[in-house]
């Protein structure tokens, strides 16, 4: 995927993410993908997935 160069994706960070613990994680959606990041490691590699996988995924990570 690429985006113009004047354009960065937004990135939220996880509710369950926290300074304190390892696991943080980050969103961004961009029109056509939803992006997943390690937020411990911004410039490393990202997860690229169409809107519907993501869908998919949601209820399987919502589940505590």
């Amino acid at each position: 995927m690429t985006l113009k160069a004047d354009t960065h994706p937004v990135w939220t960070k996880s509710s369950y993410s926290t300074d304190e613990g390892p696991d943080c994680v980050e969103v961004a959606a961009t029109p056509a993908h939803i992006l997943v990041r390690d937020s411990k490691t911004p410039e490393g590699p990202r997860l690229t997935l169409a809107s519907t996988t993501w869908a998919a995924f949601l209820p399987y990570a919502s589940r505590r």
